[in-house]
């Protein structure tokens, strides 16, 4: 999916799992979400008449990059592995990637070895590495097979796929954070007319609501949740357990759901809240009245720091930054 954004070509998926009830309505959703388009198939057909048809259908399209999903399957399943060979041979790909969870460890490294030498891998997508053994797996798939990893599964999100940077991921392993793929992040999902919006109502020195306040952490749910973007800021591994559950993304739509649970007015004017205004919110949100304080809290400190931004206090913000982020991560800031 990620030509599709980053190169704007037309892609479509296909599924070739004809074995698993589930898989190609779940792959039809998931091209409805990622904005690719679906060719249909059915579980009574044979996998290498799909992937025919699918490709054959591409070129009278002008679709320019197929996805093709395979059936999950075991190297010791002889069937198996030659109806992928077949497949392979069918299609003869640009890529061929093996996708594996990083969970498996060791067995990861073992079966991409099976697969590299049944079929001509290009790749690896390395899935479930937001866990607390991330990078192991990579060594040795990337050790043993030879074939580079090509992505990082980060999350259960379709966002939360990234391309493999070794330099990054050893970065984030040892604590320094990965500010790059977060700039990039930023870059590609954040909306910047809103971004601008804000930035320029700060400089003017009008109050930052509530309704601002939704607003951040709705964009930043949508960059794969704020828990993935803080630990990609330098210290967050060190940070105590206590914050980084405050960043979790449950906590972060329950305080969504308290300021959707106010009326315009409050959000506007969160001072006039109290006592009775809070027990209204609380119940109309599902939530208590402790909840509905700590949200405000929370703002508080938001609109301090924003109040800090006004009349170049960005900058001087950046300026102490630039001593603490790689070097070249930031251009020379002007006095």
């Amino acid at each position: 999916m990620c030509i599709r954004d980053s190169q704007k070509k037309k892609v479509m998926v296909v599924s070739c799992d004809v074995y698993r009830p589930a898989a190609i309505e779940q792959l039809r959703k998931l091209a409805g979400e990622v904005g690719a388009e679906f060719f249909p198939s059915e579980v009574g057909q044979l996998p290498e008449t799909i992937a025919r048809q699918a490709l054959e259908h591409a070129r009278l399209h002008a679709v320019e990059g197929l996805i093709v999903g395979t059936a999950g399957r075991l190297h010791i399943d002889e069937a198996m592995m030659a109806e992928i060979q077949q497949l392979h041979a069918a299609l003869d790909p640009i890529e061929t990637l093996f996708v594996v969870d990083s969970m498996t460890g060791q067995d990861a490294a073992n079966t991409a070895q099976a697969f590299n030498a049944a079929l001509p891998l290009t790749g690896v997508v390395l899935t479930k590495t937001d866990g607390d053994a991330r990078g192991g797996a990579a060594l040795s798939i990337r050790q043993i097979t030879g074939k580079p990893i090509k992505f990082l599964g980060v999350g259960e999100k379709t966002a939360a796929l990234e391309p493999f940077y070794p330099e990054r991921v050893a970065s984030r392993i040892l604590g320094k954070g990965d500010v790059l793929s977060l700039v990039e992040e930023m870059e590609q999902k954040v909306d910047k007319e809103k971004a601008l919006k804000l930035a320029q109502k700060v400089q003017k020195g009008k109050g930052f609501d509530l309704e601002d306040f939704r607003e951040q952490m709705e964009q930043m749910l949508k960059m794969g949740g704020i828990a993935s973007l803080l630990d990609k800021m330098p210290g967050f591994n060190a940070a105590p357990a206590a914050l980084k559950d405050q960043a979790a993304d449950k906590e972060v739509k329950r305080l969504v759901a308290i300021i959707n649970s106010m009326t315009r007015q409050e959000r506007r004017f969160p001072d006039i809240i109290k006592g009775s205004r809070k027990r209204r919110i609380a119940a109309g949100s599902g939530n208590q009245i402790q909840d509905v304080n700590r949200l405000l809290k929370q703002f508080d400190q938001a609109q301090k720091m924003m109040k800090k931004m006004k009349g170049g206090g960005l900058m001087k913000m950046l300026r102490g930054l630039q001593g603490k982020l790689p070097m070249g991560s930031l251009p020379p800031l002007k006095p």
